[in-house]
């Protein structure tokens, strides 16, 4: 028989399809535990498949699993029968499902309502599938060829189909991430690499990092249910906004995007707490005295550092941090001409593929387009800051406050595209503050030609 969470769902404010969703998430917790008491290599990839398969069939119906099932075969396919152009294939085969599904579901209208459905698992998986096929195909090349990130996750040898399943849908990572590579995921089952025993000490506890993110969870989730009720986006379409005065309406957006942020925090903080305790998030350990294990694998968003960020260009370390490096090594990176610098063109062309990866709503691609200009500006202030000798140190202090207020600015009035999705609404909402968030970039970015800066090589200007 069948449970009924209609009665809970309704006390606590939320449609049934998505208490199913929180409720299967949250088990993915003690699900990734249990892996850790399974024996032997083979029993793990069937117990990660397994685990996958019951949780989406749980959460989102029989169906899911046929929708995940297309993108990852067409993956292996491409793979098995055409490995020197696997990676190019599966990434615009799998790519362009994604977009159809997104058409076919309209799934942002679902989440904007407060709906779920599985095309969000189905982004995760896509660039799992996608970065797979892509190492598959660079363990073809020459090493002197490849970029570090090449050389160290290029896959030699085809993995096995449960293997492959198994990386697919480990305990249910997919629902929200964080994305992972194969060869950390066949490492870790294997024993191997970092997760083998080292003159270090055994492998570390993951209990005290799980708490913390548990915890974290935990405070998200009340600082958004908190704010909600105060920022509902359904205040843009209400006429007493358009009676608002310019500041008004400026910090209305900037606390519509700091609240919608908080459920993203809690997401993230859950899936967090699943990968570390499988003991998948470990990432090896520091150089400090003793030793001290670290988890970045599983990270997936520094709350502070978005928060708080001084530039917009810190912004991909510090939100959706998984993604942001997959976009990094298998976008920007691969869009570098040999000896020549990355320019607005990567940028933006990265920022796009983005913005269709979370589906193709007008909002979303005012957002990344509007990201890219973002990053473009903070860089201009950011060469201007280095730039000015040390013993202006005032004046240094004053662009570095500059670019964090510019950053504050701009993130939060782009945010709005990313909320609403809708054109005209978005268009809108940003003229309803003279489109600000918008021609500061440019104008930034234009001075940066008038008023060229040539710092000195720094350690910082070579993070930037």
């Amino acid at each position: 028989m069948e449970l009924d969470l209609e009665p809970m769902a309704a006390s606590i404010g939320v449609s049934e399809p998505v208490l199913r969703f929180l409720l299967c998430f949250v088990a993915t917790i003690p699900v990734s535990f249990l892996w850790r008491l399974v024996p032997g290599r083979l029993a793990k990839h069937a117990y990660s498949t397994f685990s996958g398969v019951l949780l989406s069939y749980l959460a989102f119906g029989f169906s899911s699993n046929l929708l995940f099932l297309v993108p990852m075969l067409l993956g292996y396919a491409a793979m098995v029968l055409y490995r020197p152009k696997c990676g190019i294939i599966t990434f615009f085969l799998a790519l362009g499902y994604l977009i159809g599904c997104h058409v076919y579901y309209m799934s942002g209208d679902a989440w904007k309502e407060g709906g779920i459905d599985a095309t969000g698992a189905l982004m995760v998986l896509t660039l799992k599938v996608i970065s797979c096929a892509i190492n598959y195909n660079d363990g073809l090349l020459k090493e002197e060829e490849l970029r570090e990130a090449q050389k160290k996750y290029r896959l030699i040898k085809l993995p096995s189909l449960i293997e492959y399943f198994g990386y697919c849908l480990c305990c249910g990572s997919h629902f929200a991430g964080p994305v992972y590579e194969m060869k950390d995921y066949l490492e870790w089952t294997e024993g191997k690499g970092i997760w083998a025993h080292s003159d270090k000490g055994p492998s570390p506890s993951p209990y005290g990092a799980t708490f913390r993110a548990l915890v974290q969870a935990a405070f998200s989730m009340a600082i958004y249910l908190y704010l909600v009720p105060y920022h509902p986006l359904s205040q843009f379409t209400d006429p007493i906004y358009q009676e608002w005065g310019f500041w008004k309406k400026l910090s209305y957006q900037y606390m519509s995007g700091f609240t919608a942020r908080w459920k993203y925090y809690f997401i993230w903080s859950i899936s967090e707490a699943s990968i570390i305790i499988s003991g998948l998030g470990f990432s090896g350990w520091t150089e400090s005295s003793p030793p001290k294990p670290k988890w970045d694998r599983s990270k997936n968003v520094d709350i502070l550092g978005v928060e708080l960020a001084k530039s917009s260009v810190v912004l991909p370390l510090v939100w959706n941090i998984q993604v942001s490096t997959w976009l990094r090594h298998y976008v920007y990176e691969r869009l570098i001409t040999k000896e020549k610098k990355p320019g607005f063109f990567q940028l933006l062309a990265t920022q796009t593929v983005s913005a269709v990866w979370h589906g193709l709503y007008p909002g979303y691609m005012l957002f990344f387009v509007q990201s890219a200009l973002m990053i473009a500006g903070s860089r201009v202030i950011y060469r201007w800051e280095q730039a000015i000798p040390t013993n202006m140190a005032l004046l240094k202090k004053a662009l570095v406050f500059m670019n964090f207020a510019y950053t504050l600015l701009v993130l939060n009035y782009s945010c709005v595209g990313f909320l609403v999705l809708n054109l005209r609404e978005s268009l809108d909402l940003y003229g309803s503050v003279y489109y600000i968030g918008t021609i500061i970039p440019i104008a930034l970015t234009l001075l940066g030609y008038i008023i060229p800066a040539k710092p000195a090589r720094s350690k910082a200007r070579k993070e930037q």
